[in-house]
């Protein structure tokens, strides 16, 4: 601390080299930081104005009485003031550089931190008491557009740049970074110190061009590019012997805490400027020099579900650009095996695959590494395609669909049939829904939707004709979700048979009231499902017959009460889809009758026996008109349950053969279900729908055609097949091969024409 400095005494205004004399010692206790009270402080201004004003130099530049000689004065003597203040703060400055010199380190910085905070303050004061010169000689430099000229407080700031700072502003930052290192070493710093540094550095940045504007300059040149330098090296030493001494996992979790404390530090105390690139910097050293390393490592946390690694390794690689990929694709192939490898394992367990068995296969697979993706990997949609893609793959080529047959929609949607068809769901009515939405998880990634449509379709209208689903919401819930999935036009049909039933409802309601006004009627219980030919995938029998005469007279008058209220349309009845129930009072020693539920074939054949107790093949034949398949299906579950026994005994159901009434018939149930289609007829409806499908997919290629050329009226070959697949896609995956023979036959019924240059043109 420097002796007290004493103020020389007020000086005259004319005496130039007293008045500076007497600022100087003023500015030198200002410096110091030793007390000024309101007379010197008045005494230092009144002297600035006074040198500022005198007139002593007019006589060496313009003559007296000159009118621009007080201007021209006092602008001499303001530029002499500013000269001498840059000469006294050079000076004072250059001091400190010398006693900076003693110091090393932390008392390096210690020194530095209190000559700024003393300085700057000092300069504020200055800046305060030289208002005169500012307002008037600095201002109007400035104004002309003079170069190296600032207010005095920012030229406080130039010289500290220019003199101190030059000089120490290697050691000082030295000192910083010395300190940085203790504290990643594990040491506690004052980091107070580190701060103060910072704001300094930040202070010195002036725009040499506009005096009135700051820059990072200073800061970015002098303190941000050396410590970014030093966190690589520190980082890059540290992490290569860390690897090399532990597990990938624990260099992970070392990673991660180091990243949260350069967070720390730039909280605490760096400027936010240097934020973005020290962690560019840190990343670079951190993760993605040793990236290959973690990405190796990955496929072994996969193969072990380690979920919790898996995410710190996720978010560590995030960090780096394109970090991510190598890890998409890994993720991509292992759900594929997994899925494939699922399939492969139920597939082999059972030789008949039920749906269940395999749709839970799938969804398991599914819902496993969807989790993951959510957990680990933060739903990151670029995972998110990579679970998708795997799925589609395995959805659509496994072990099942035996490279791309129409496998899996058919599974999936007689799944979807066991769940909504009555006594097939083992799926309480509250967990249906939710079942019913996994369900659509795995038909999102069906590539032919077309297939489920066809068989969803002839499975819906066998439950809505049999009026055995499980529930009308759930049936609704379910064509809603495929609605939302694939369009209007996917479930325009699925819709509409619904209607139908509800019209079926109301008809059969007043088909029964028009019955009883007639004081008429059939004791029969009969309901009639009126079914658009359009709308529901179903096929008219493939066989004559002859109904009995009970049931004949009841659909006499249905179809006569029909024709009154609809001129003009066509009634086709498909017998082999009628189903009823007949009671056996026949039956000795029982004294509840037996109900038999059957198909309208066996009704019919059960009936005969109501007029005697034997029949010929040949007698049960020409009275049913069955032909021989169909007679020997409808009887299989009848002599199966013994209702009628065959002789000679274990004949084939032919010509030749007698059936006789068991009146010994026993049972333990009341109701004995006979009308179970047979194995036969199920595998002839699953060859019967997957040629509809063909056709219809024929169909849909030609009518996508004819809309993409109705449209554009001329294309390239190449492009209308480009187009098309675009259009289809979304039904299923058209092949090439069968694109170009509907091509040929749309220009066989002239459609499209062929022109040059291997175009296509189309045909009004």
């Amino acid at each position: 601390m420097p002796p007290s400095i004493q103020m020389p005494p007020q000086p005259n205004k004319e005496d130039l080299a007293a008045t500076w004399n007497y600022l100087q010692a003023g500015i030198s206790r200002v410096m110091h930081a030793q007390d000024i009270d309101m007379q010197i402080y008045v005494g230092i201004y009144t002297a600035v104005h006074n040198f500022c004003t005198s007139q002593k130099v007019m006589s060496t530049s313009t003559g007296v009485g000159h009118p621009n000689a007080a201007h021209k004065g006092a602008h001499l003597l303001g530029e002499d003031l500013y000269n001498k203040l840059i000469e006294y703060l050079k000076g004072h400055l250059e001091e400190l550089v010398q006693q900076s010199k003693g110091h090393t380190d932390e008392a390096l910085l210690s020194f530095y931190i209190k000559e700024w905070d003393r300085y700057t303050v000092a300069a504020k004061y200055i800046h305060h008491l030289f208002r005169y010169l500012n307002r008037h000689w600095v201002k109007r430099e400035m104004d002309e557009g003079k170069k190296g000229i600032y207010d005095v407080y920012t030229l406080h700031l130039v010289k500290w740049r220019q003199v101190l700072f030059e000089q120490v502003h290697t050691k000082v930052m030295d000192a910083v970074l010395k300190l940085v290192e203790k504290q990643r070493n594990g040491e506690t710093i004052e980091h107070s110190q580190i701060k103060a540094v910072v704001d300094s550095f930040v202070s010195l940045g002036l725009d040499e061009t506009d005096p009135s504007k700051s820059t990072l300059d200073v800061y970015r040149f002098h303190f941000e590019k050396p410590f970014l330098k030093a966190t690589a090296e520190f980082y890059q030493a540290e992490s290569k012997q860390f690897v090399n001494e532990n597990s990938i996992v624990e260099y992970m979790k070392k990673a991660e805490t180091r990243l949260d404390e350069e967070d720390e530090r730039v909280r605490t105390y760096l400027h936010q400027d240097i934020a973005v690139p020290l962690k560019n910097t840190c990343h670079q050293a951190l993760i993605a020099e040793h990236s290959a390393l973690l990405r190796d490592e990955f496929q072994v946390l996969l193969d072990n579900d380690r979920e919790e690694d898996m995410a710190r390794m996720y978010k560590l690689l995030s960090r780096i650009p394109e970090g991510l990929d190598p890890l998409r694709q890994k993720f991509e192939s292992h759900v594929r095996k997994a899925g494939l490898s699922a399939v492969q394992k139920v597939a082999s367990e059972a030789e008949k695959l039920e749906p269940k068995v395999y749709v839970d296969a799938l969804l398991e697979t599914h819902t496993k590494y969807q989790a993951l993706v959510k957990k680990a990997f933060c739903d990151e949609p670029e995972f998110t395609r990579a679970l998708d893609n795997a799925c589609r793959e395995f959805v659509n080529r496994n072990e099942v669909c035996k490279s791309g047959s129409n496998k899996s929609p058919e599974l999936v949607a007689k799944y979807t049939d066991v769940l909504l068809r009555k006594g097939g769901n083992s799926v309480e009515e509250s967990e249906l829904e939710a079942t019913l939405t996994q369900i659509m998880t795995v038909f999102k990634y069906i590539e032919d939707k077309d297939v489920f449509q066809k068989f969803y379709s002839r499975m819906l209208a066998r439950r809505l004709v049999h009026g055995n689903s499980s529930s009308d919401d759930a049936e609704t819930s379910m064509i809603s979700k495929l609605k939302e999935a694939c369009g209007f036009e996917y479930t325009n049909k699925l819709q509409r048979m619904f209607q139908d039933m509800q019209i079926s409802k109301d008809l059969n309601t007043n088909f029964r009231n028009q019955e009883a006004e007639k004081g008429g009627g059939s004791t029969l219980d009969s309901q009639y499902s009126i079914l658009g030919t359009g709308f529901w995938p179903l096929q008219p029998p493939t066989t004559k017959f002859n109904p009995p005469a009970e049931i004949a007279a009841d659909f006499d008058r249905f179809y006569k009460f029909y024709k009154e209220n609809h001129e003009g349309r066509k009634l086709t009845w498909l017998w082999n889809l009628c189903k009823g129930e007949v009671r056996a009072h026949y039956c000795k020693g029982t004294k509840t009758p037996y109900a038999f539920q059957v198909s309208l074939y066996q009704m019919a054949i059960l009936l005969l026996f109501n007029e005697r107790d034997t029949y010929s093949y040949d007698d049960i034949a020409a009275t049913t008109q069955l032909n021989p398949d169909v007679l020997e299906q409808a009887m299989a579950t009848i002599l199966k349950a013994k209702v009628l026994l065959i002789s000679p005994e274990g004949s084939k159901v032919k010509s030749g053969a007698s059936f006789k009434l068991n009146t010994d018939f026993r049972s333990k149930k009341i109701r004995i279900k006979l009308d179970q289609g047979g194995v036969k007829e199920t595998k002839q409806e699953e060859a019967e729908t997957n040629k509809t499908i063909e056709e219809d997919r024929k169909i849909l290629i030609q009518s996508a055609m004819v809309r993409i050329m109705k449209a554009r009226k001329r294309m390239k070959h190449a492009q209308l097949v480009s187009e098309t697949i675009t259009q289809i896609k979304s039904r299923f995956n058209p092949k090439i091969p069968d694109i170009k023979k509907c091509i040929e036959i749309l220009l066989d019924k002239e459609y499209l024409e062929r022109l040059d240059d291997e175009e296509l043109g189309y045909l009004a």
